[in-house]
């Protein structure tokens, strides 16, 4: 995961924020794919490709601030 480590933390924070919030109009695809999945309706392979695409950043995010924290607190 050393690879995570070397990535940049402003690329990622603005790749996460992009894929968040796009397409602008009419309503962002997370925001749309995440009522379809709390629905039940997200059955397309499509769908939840698209879900998984749009989440990666922040998922990969996350992970990397986890790890930072660890990293910089090893006693927990």
């Amino acid at each position: 995961m050393t690879w995570l480590d070397d990535l940049k933390w402003l690329p990622l924070t603005l790749c996460g924020l992009l894929l968040v919030i796009a397409p602008i109009s009419p309503t962002p695809h997370l925001l749309e794919k995440l009522a379809m999945l709390s629905q039940g309706l997200l059955v397309k392979p499509l769908d939840v490709l698209d879900l998984l695409m749009h989440c990666a950043p922040l998922l990969l995010l996350a992970i990397k601030a986890v790890r930072h924290y660890r990293l910089k607190n090893p006693q927990r």
